[in-house]
């Protein structure tokens, strides 16, 4: 549909709706503006009635009636799944409402996040290093998913990855396995490989805490921070 026609077609939905708006009555209109008024975000049915006055059997009277003349809609909002919540009809419910892409229909798609997170494993498994927008490429060209993803989904199965300790997130030095890829730009590699070719080496104080504390210029053998009363320190000489 191109910009003239979604002009043509949002404009006769609007003359439809005023004209339909002109059989409500008085009630059944202040309801309706106020629905309208929430645009995106919808409103629950009991804030209706503290919003509005009316009484509670007006507003399901009125509810069902707009429902019947595809002024409003139900939808389902992840955050009260039993609070009955209503929208314009012109509208589609924001991420706030339906939780984001991983929801469907008010239900978190385990399905769908289970199958991303093995298929990302299993490619990254055969590549030296991958970038987000390469796994993504690969995905929509290979077929292996069927479902629309997006940037967003695949940059998000990525980082759940890395938390879940089955892939490592480096950046690329522009040398060795990193030469197709800008340096500094994230990439992934699989964590069951060894090191990667001009991938750089972790230095002495990468794995001792003194090299994330944000304290460290203020620590002095003598001082109030120190290494001898340190807690991270002795457990890291512990292990």
């Amino acid at each position: 549909m191109n910009r003239l026609q979604g002009s043509s077609s949002s404009a006769k939905r609007k003359r439809e709706l005023a004209l339909v708006s002109d059989t409500l009555t008085d009630g059944e209109r202040v309801l309706y503006n106020l629905i309208l008024s929430k645009r995106d975000m919808g409103i629950w049915s009991g804030d209706m009635k503290r919003e509005t006055n009316l009484p509670d059997h007006m507003v399901k009277k009125s509810l069902k009636l707009l429902q019947s003349k595809g002024m409003i809609k139900e939808v389902v909002n992840i955050q009260n799944k039993a609070r009955k919540h209503y929208m314009a009809a012109q509208f589609e419910p924001s991420k706030e409402i339906t939780g984001g892409d991983w929801y469907s229909e008010g239900s978190l798609d385990k399905e769908l996040i289970n199958v991303l997170k093995n298929v990302c494993v299993k490619y990254i498994s055969r590549q030296k290093v991958v970038t987000r927008d390469g796994v993504l490429d690969w995905s929509r060209k290979s077929g292996v998913i069927t479902a629309e993803v997006s940037n967003q989904q695949i940059e998000e199965i990525l980082r759940a990855l890395v938390l879940d300790d089955e892939i490592i997130e480096v950046k690329s030095t522009g040398y060795g396995d990193f030469e197709n890829v800008p340096v500094g730009r994230v990439c992934y590699k699989s964590k069951s490989k060894g090191g990667v070719r001009g991938e750089p080496k972790d230095g002495a104080m990468s794995s001792i805490p003194c090299g994330v504390c944000p304290r460290i210029n203020f620590c002095t053998p003598d001082g109030i921070v120190s290494p001898r009363t340190c807690v991270y320190y002795q457990k890291w000489l512990d292990f």
